[in-house]
């Protein structure tokens, strides 16, 4: 059986404010494979955004294990964290965070400098060719402040895979966006996870969970239940279709069987 890219076990994650302890996370075991496109859903409060800071070591488990390649990132000293994140994973979040000050194309460029044995001329190359793909050409030279929510966000897309990563984690990457844009930005990721991108997401809305092969439930801080859905791409070709109403409908009766 093919090992898994990133291994959660047992993993637990509670915070302590004025004496009171707040368990947000309890012994959550998860298995996340190359290619695999996660969907976490689940109630406000539930854990989810936790869950993925806690996978991607943006933040420390209270216990457990993460590993990836081997190593138990809630062991690893911050530094070498860093040097894990920066190499090996990438990050979308519901606001697109750009650094103001440098344009669109810099804000893809300069995260690809870090990545190891890749020069800096390789890095343009590959950013140029993101920026097409984006469809950000005629804008890449404007800053932040003058491109629109979706153009941003199609640029944080862009950045986040500017290191080729292994795993895209991504939270609510479409939260902030209106319906067209929405749809925009999940064909991007959906086009980067058919070309054998790993992805985990957290949302909200069934819209983005219909992309997934897995979508898990997440309730009280712990998993309570998984779907198993066919690659989207496979949805699309059977239907001709790029809203399949039937995997809307499957995922929608799945989640109300879990009281969403």
């Amino acid at each position: 059986m093919t090992a898994p890219l990133l291994s959660v076990r047992r993993l637990a994650k509670s915070y302590a404010t004025d004496g009171v302890q707040t368990h947000v996370l309890a012994d959550i075991d998860l298995d996340l494979f190359a290619g695999d496109f996660v969907a976490v859903m689940g109630p406000s409060g539930s854990g989810k955004s936790t869950l993925l800071y806690c996978m991607s070591g943006m933040d420390a488990p209270t216990s457990g294990e993460v590993r990836f390649r081997n190593r138990d990132l809630a062991k690893l000293p911050e530094r070498d964290i860093a040097e894990v994140r920066a190499q090996h994973f990438g990050f979308v979040f519901q606001q697109a965070n750009l650094v103001s000050n440098l344009t669109l194309f810099e804000n893809i460029a300069v995260p690809g400098y870090l990545k190891n044995g890749r020069s800096p001329a390789q890095t343009q190359k590959v950013a140029r060719g993101l920026v097409e793909r984006m469809g950000l050409a005629a804008d890449a030279h404007h800053l932040p402040s003058q491109a629109s929510g979706g153009q941003q966000q199609r640029c944080a897309v862009a950045r986040s895979v500017v290191n080729e990563p292994d795993i895209l984690f991504a939270d609510e990457p479409t939260g902030a966006l209106n319906r067209a844009n929405t749809l925009e930005v999940l064909d991007l990721i959906g086009g980067f996870h058919a070309k054998g991108q790993t992805v985990c997401m957290v949302t909200h809305d069934v819209r983005c969970a219909v992309r997934a092969t897995r979508v898990l439930y997440l309730e009280d801080g712990a998993i309570k239940g998984e779907l198993a859905l066919p690659p989207w791409s496979e949805a699309v070709n059977a239907t001709g279709n790029a809203s399949p109403k039937a995997r809307e409908a499957q995922v929608n009766a799945w989640l109300s069987s879990l009281a969403w």
